[in-house]
């Protein structure tokens, strides 16, 4: 299949990956989780788009603020597992089953005490707000569900994700239909909370039978104790650093619902929709990367560092060729997607935008981080971002709302990504990697 998708290349590029078999496989993945990307992307927008005007922006940023909560949250649900158990399976593909199985069940555990946290936490924080202990519970019973992603796990080791995008898009397009229709019937916000987890459960339920029909089944995975301790002992940083991750992607949002409302929070969450939406680029083409950063390891610091600067100058130039047309458009973009009600969106746009720059660089520079096993030094540099993230939020939201987020965030961004770089001597050499890639991003 990967042959759909190499020619679909330029001709002067196709002739870049003639006989190299390793090559055309990241290409044939990469296309898969581009294909899943865009799908979601070009119908997400105009649904979810369709669903703000729908709830306008009061609704739209109770939504959001919920949903950014239980984001942080779930940090504790997917517990850092991803790239640890796509490395050890890459490893040592004999202990599949039982990496998979162990992986499972810490990620099950982990979503149960999601739910429970998340419960506890907006009790503290909304305090006889009904509504909103309703949404938080939908919403956060859906990372129970995400302990099935482990199947996800196996398919990135063997850069075949094309049976990931099967199972995920059918329920994607499924409940897709349903936001419309209740959007026709006039739905409660509740009923599209609803939604939300029925996406995940359909999705569980798509990946066990893909998984199935591969010729494998999760019933042959093995809970071992000692994989349960491995996986936790190199996780554990990584756990911390996507708490702190997700604080300084989602605080945001939450700190606006706190300190200015929620009607804030749906023009802010709007502008960070169409930010985000290109963010799948660059977890596409790690997550197809990833396993050959790994390989490149073993095979020398010439071609690891190679491979690493190449990973870096692609990111950099994807950063650029999407920042500077949504810096000039976005205000259109906003009116056009969103509505005139969402205008204010726009300034905020134009800043939330280049914040993906850093974002394309920082996940390349994770793929190095886990691949060197230096998951501490990249939690450490993550904190960096959050903590400046946090400090510029509490100056700039009281002063200048979402547009006071979007600039604590773009900066926060750049800390964690390359800033911190400097500060740490190991990662010098990185540092002005990242820079190099800023500055001419070279490919070929």
């Amino acid at each position: 299949m990967s042959e759909i998708w190499t020619c679909c290349l330029p001709p002067f590029l196709r002739k870049k990956v003639e006989g190299r078999a390793d090559l055309q496989k990241v290409i044939g993945n990469t296309g898969w989780l581009f294909f899943d990307k865009i799908l979601r992307m070009g119908v997400g927008l105009i649904v979810g788009a369709w669903v703000a005007r729908y709830l306008g922006p009061d609704q739209f940023g109770l939504m959001n603020y919920v949903g950014s909560f239980v984001t942080i949250l779930s940090v504790f649900a997917t517990l850092g597992l991803d790239s640890i158990v796509v490395r050890d399976i890459v490893n040592d593909v004999s202990c599949r089953d039982d990496i998979l199985g162990s992986a499972f069940v810490l990620k099950f555990v982990g979503g149960v005490f999601t739910f429970i946290l998340s419960m506890l936490t907006i009790f503290f924080l909304r305090s006889g707000d009904t509504l909103a202990y309703w949404l938080v519970g939908i919403l956060a019973s859906g990372t129970i569900f995400q302990a099935f992603d482990t199947i996800d796990f196996w398919f990135q080791s063997q850069v075949k994700s094309k049976y990931t995008v099967y199972a995920r898009n059918v329920a994607f397009m499924a409940v897709a239909l349903i936001r419309v229709v209740l959007i026709s019937v006039k739905a409660p916000l509740v009923a599209f909370a609803v939604a939300n987890i029925t996406e995940i459960a359909f999705s569980a339920l798509g990946l066990v039978i893909v998984y199935k029909q591969t010729g494998l089944s999760i019933f042959s995975w093995k809970l071992k104790i000692n994989s349960v301790g491995k996986l936790l002992k190199d996780s554990w940083p990584l756990v911390l650093t996507g708490v702190v991750i997700m604080i300084y992607m989602r605080i945001d949002q939450v700190m606006i619902g706190q300190m200015v409302g929620d009607h804030e929070v749906g023009i802010y969450s709007a502008a960070v929709r169409l930010a985000e939406v290109w963010y799948f680029i660059p977890m596409a083409v790690s997550a197809s990367v990833f396993p050959s950063v790994v390989e490149a390891k073993s095979l020398g610091d010439v071609r690891f560092y190679k491979r690493l600067q190449k990973f870096y100058n692609v990111m950099a130039l994807v950063g650029y060729s999407i920042a500077v047309p949504v810096t000039v458009l976005s205000g259109w973009l906003v009116k056009i997607v969103y509505g005139q009600s969402y205008s204010k969106a726009g300034p905020m746009l134009m800043v939330l935008i280049w914040a993906g720059l850093f974002v394309n660089l920082g996940v390349a520079r994770a793929s190095f981080l886990t691949a060197m096993n230096w998951t501490k030094v990249y939690f450490i540099t993550v904190l960096l971002g959050g903590i400046v993230n946090i400090a510029l939020n509490l100056i700039l939201i009281p002063k200048y709302g979402g547009l006071g987020a979007s600039i604590a965030t773009l900066v926060a961004y750049w800390v964690a990504s390359q800033g911190s770089c400097f500060i740490y001597k190991p990662l010098f050499k990185t540092g002005r990697m990242l820079t190099r890639a800023l500055l001419y991003p070279r490919i070929w």
